[in-house]
């Protein structure tokens, strides 16, 4: 039996775009989230991706309500869930916008876009700064990457000290959010072999958008990687019906892990997994 480490599911409930016209049980709300981290937890999930909102539901980056979502949250499962905050800009926010609220709130991880945050040479100075930041504050990064030509751009940036750590954490974003986006297992090919061309040895998971979500997530298991699977990206089971809540779709998902003989990650081995990027 190959010598796999525990697969750390995430679970992304809500993300910025989606309301209760799309689904009704997507949770917007602190105790909306809480109650959600609760039944993900108990179906496998060791991590949650969250988003807020304002009082209009659409996407925020205030520190105060990330504080109530998290506090929330951290009161609903204690230390069974890692609580991983976003900065992602929706278009909405700069660079330094996205920072300071990581800043001001000091969440226990994050989700960082490589594009948004290090969007060219003259950006390196502001970014790097900020992520050395984090490391010395032992806040768990992650690197979201959307091609193969991310992978190689992010490796760069580590063996030149831009982004500090041994092991990064990186997330393989498998298509885009527009209309209609499906992804495929293949689509994770590109991400695989631009890692193997990087030579870079990284604690890495996936997202992808559609029904086959599930099966893209069971194609990173079996290559040694890890998941994120949820609402923000998809509704859908497998066969193409809609899941009733998130944890339809880390269950599907932990299934298949459990068919191939690779355990499900508790919070605190995926903890112990991320403390090996700093």
């Amino acid at each position: 039996m190959k010598n796999w480490s525990p697969l750390i599911i995430t679970v992304a409930p809500n993300g910025a775009r989606k309301t209760k016209i799309d689904h009704p049980a997507i949770p917007l709300s602190p105790a909306e989230c809480a109650r959600e981290a609760v039944v993900c937890r108990d179906a496998g999930a060791a991590m949650i991706h969250l988003h807020v909102r304002d009082g209009q539901a659409k996407h925020s980056l205030d520190g105060g309500l990330y504080r109530q979502s998290i506090d929330a949250v951290r009161e609903a499962v204690g230390d069974d869930l890692i609580i991983q905050a976003t900065t992602e800009a929706v278009g909405m926010y700069s660079p330094l916008e996205q920072m300071n609220m990581v800043r001001q709130v000091r969440p226990e991880a994050i989700s960082t876009a490589v594009r948004e945050l290090i969007s060219d040479h003259a950006a390196e100075g502001q970014a790097s700064e900020f992520y050395h930041w984090a490391a010395q504050e032992k806040i768990a990064v992650q690197y979201i990457l959307y091609d193969g030509a991310d992978v190689l751009r992010l490796a760069d940036l580590n063996n030149r000290g831009v982004v500090p750590g041994k092991r990064l954490s990186v997330l393989y974003v498998l298509g885009r959010y527009s209309a209609g986006q499906r992804s495929e297992p293949a689509d994770l090919i590109p991400f695989v072999n631009a890692t193997a061309e990087a030579d870079v040895d990284w604690c890495w998971s996936m997202c992808a958008f559609g029904h086959l979500e599930g099966a893209c997530a069971l194609n990173a298991a079996t290559l040694g990687g890890h998941v994120r699977v949820g609402f923000e990206n998809n509704m859908f089971l497998n066969d193409g019906s809609q899941a009733t809540g998130n944890a339809d779709l880390i269950s599907q998902v932990k299934y298949g892990s459990d068919l191939l003989g690779r355990p499900v990650a508790t919070a605190s081995q995926a903890r112990e997994l991320f403390a090996s990027s700093f």
